[in-house]
């Protein structure tokens, strides 16, 4: 017998647990993470390229393009460009509107919430105030505005007020809904437990309800945000909606545009924060993971 060399051994795969990583998976992690923001951005960057070729160089249009609406941001922001009435003035104004969103929607929430579990849960309260609060549901915040400067006056206290109408009835409809739909298997299987009585409120009516209550709760801030110019049309002098108004009454266009980008700016991040607490309290529900 020949003494032939023996062929090579094979390299062999390292084991899964031992493998090294591949030199493109930080780049690849990298894109991934880029990958939604890059998505989210594709819609307003089209938005704002048709918006700046149909108004760009038309000195008579009615809508300016969005330099000028930039520049009159920055203005408004940190003043130095135009030196007028809106200059340097945001924050104050956002300030003014963030506390009557923030105050109404704290309120709606304290006032809708047990109501809400009373009336899901207890059949004479829902026999007693239901039918009253489906009559008044319907009742858009605009026809509450002359009534709310009747009963309250001129001033923030009217605002107020239609800020806590705008939030309360999305918050209480979804608190319902969400005690409704409690499997009564919870029920007996907390009675069983020797869990009965009021306690059910606590230990079961409201971690199954929670899910859709912080549904309501995004809800409601939203529309807190939506009626806040509304709310903002009784006689204030501060605030992002004042402010869109009186832009109005000037013909001041770039103004009001400002005003809307800063009210939606605002109740995104608004959403942003509920929508992380909930995922943090509801860390145990797969629709909330």
């Amino acid at each position: 017998m020949e003494g032939a060399a023996l062929p090579a051994a094979l390299p062999t795969a390292a084991p899964a647990s031992g493998q090294s990583p591949r030199p493109d998976a930080p780049l690849r992690s990298l894109l991934d993470r880029l990958r939604g923001p890059a998505l989210a951005l594709v819609v307003p960057l089209a938005t704002l390229a048709l918006w700046h070729f149909a108004t760009a160089n038309r000195p008579y249009s009615l809508v300016p393009p969005p330099a000028e609406v930039w520049l009159a941001l920055r203005d408004m922001a940190f003043g130095g460009i135009n030196d007028d009435a809106f200059s340097a003035t945001l924050w104050a104004h956002l300030w003014a509107s963030l506390s009557r969103v923030y105050g109404g929607f704290a309120l709606a929430a304290a006032a809708a919430l047990p109501l809400g579990l009373m009336i899901g849960r207890v059949p004479l309260v829902r026999a007693l105030l239901d039918p009253v609060l489906q009559i008044l549901r319907p009742i858009p915040v605009t026809a509450w505005l002359p009534l709310a400067m009747i009963l309250f006056g001129l001033g923030a206290t009217s605002a107020f007020f239609l800020v806590f109408l705008g939030a309360f009835y999305p918050i209480l409809v979804n608190t319902v809904f969400g005690v409704r739909s409690v499997e009564p298997r919870l029920f007996e299987a907390a009675a069983m437990l020797g869990c009965t009585g009021p306690a059910q409120f606590l230990r079961v009516v409201l971690p199954a309800a929670l899910p859709s209550i912080f549904t309501g709760l995004r809800l409601g801030l939203g529309f807190a945000w939506v009626v806040i110019v509304v709310g903002e049309m009784t006689g204030v002098q501060t605030g992002l909606g004042a402010v869109i108004m009186e832009a109005r009454q000037l013909s001041r266009t770039e103004i009001v545009i400002c005003g809307m980008g800063v009210i939606g700016i605002a109740g995104f991040v608004s959403d942003w924060i509920v929508m992380r607490i909930g995922r943090r309290l509801l860390s145990w529900s797969p629709s909330h993971g």
